[in-house]
């Protein structure tokens, strides 16, 4: 990332689009999502979240986020089902996998 100096603050970038429905608009901010934090893994992909536009203060997360067992974040869909995974292919994977909320 370019510094111009200093300490380093974290920015949001707010992207918009056009949707049917909040669901559809779920999908497809979390494959934008998922596409750039591939481009740039300085991403903070768990930050992630979807307002409509007229109303940024009903952001709600992306991603589950949730904190494993070696301090890795759960990087599946918010409300997922079943074990937590952390990112990178093979990444660590816990919890109890019965199918219950996150």
């Amino acid at each position: 990332m370019l510094s111009s100096g200093g300490a380093a603050r974290r920015f949001t970038v707010h992207l918009g689009f056009t949707a049917r429905d909040l669901g559809v608009a779920r999908e497809v901010a979390v494959g934008y999502a998922e596409a750039l934090s591939l481009l740039r893994p300085e991403l903070a992909l768990g930050a992630s979240a979807l307002s409509p536009a007229e109303a940024w203060q009903r952001a709600e997360r992306l991603f589950c986020g949730a904190l494993g067992p070696d301090g890795e974040r759960c990087v599946d869909v918010a409300e997922h089902l079943g074990f937590h995974h952390a990112p990178g292919p093979g990444g660590l994977g816990w919890g109890d996998g019965d199918g219950g909320r996150g």
